[in-house]
């Protein structure tokens, strides 16, 4: 079913209650294509505007009950407290609702770097207008100090005792006015020690490590500098496509890449730092 909010159509199983969002402001847009049962809206009030994350609906894309989507939603606001950081949107506040539970943020201004629901593949690396065909056009010095702030803040989250869970493309916003890059949805970072207890974890496989597949698997800094790896081959190369003819970094780069996201682990980095080091070298 459809069920419009200001004038904004959301796909539902199930009607519900989103009257409470006028007390924050007017809904300016609406994500209701998550795959984690959520449903988020842009909220703008005179002054300031917000980016409110909702579990509690029961959505058409979710692949989840609402109860373990608002159960995951409160895990992350703990996240996102522990791990505040200039580059990470910043979190405002929780909202208790008798169905629901939100999390809210203030407004990031800039274009989400998997727009799956606007640009789905092919398009995402093709179309003229997709942010993702957009940023490889940049110059190497502005991809690369916004992948620095990508390694930098991944650096900080292993200082912090945290490991990256379902990081990918779609978790990075990037304004173009300004050249500035933001992260946002942290939502599974989890505290270490970790261990594999699904099989095939939360995430893009695009991004993964190997041991993101194997239940009982320790999940740690070194699986980080897994996917960190294969987000500088979606960045700067052909994604899942490694070869060197699809790179556009130096050879140098491309050396440290490939030791990031080695399927032997102990082969890795052992560190984001280290990885991180060889971006700041170039």
């Amino acid at each position: 079913m459809l069920q419009e909010v200001n004038g904004y159509a959301i796909q539902l199983k199930k009607a519900h209650d989103f009257s409470w969002l006028q007390s924050y402001g007017k809904v300016f847009a609406v994500f209701d294509q998550q795959d984690s049962g959520n449903i988020s809206f842009g909220i703008e009030t005179e002054k300031k505007r917000y980016f409110i994350k909702y579990a509690g609906a029961e959505t058409v894309y979710g692949m989840n009950s609402t109860e373990e989507a608002i159960q995951r939603l409160k895990e992350a606001r703990r996240v996102y407290e522990d791990l505040h950081h200039p580059t990470l949107i910043e979190y405002v506040e929780a909202i208790e609702r008798p169905n629901g539970y939100a999390l809210v943020f203030s407004w990031a201004d800039g274009e989400n770097l998997h727009p799956h629901w606007k640009f789905p593949p092919p398009e995402k690396y093709t179309h003229p207008d997709s942010p993702f065909y957009r940023f490889k056009q940049l110059s190497f010095e502005k991809k690369r100090e916004a992948f620095i702030q990508i390694l930098s803040y991944h650096q900080l989250v292993a200082d912090k005792g945290y490991v990256s869970i379902d990081f990918y493309d779609g978790s990075l916003l990037y304004n173009f006015k300004t050249d500035t890059l933001s992260i946002c949805d942290i939502d599974f970072y989890r505290k270490t020690p970790y261990v594999n207890k699904m099989g095939q974890m939360w995430g893009s496989t695009r991004f993964m490590s190997p041991e993101e597949f194997v239940r009982g698997a320790k999940i740690d800094q070194q699986t980080m500098v897994f996917t960190m790896g294969a987000m500088a081959f979606a960045l700067f190369g052909g994604e899942q496509d490694r070869s060197r003819e699809k790179w556009d970094a130096s050879e140098t780069l491309y050396q440290a890449s490939l030791k990031a996201v080695h399927t032997n682990r102990q082969e890795r980095f052992a560190t984001v730092q280290d990885f991180l080091t060889y971006w700041e070298k170039e």
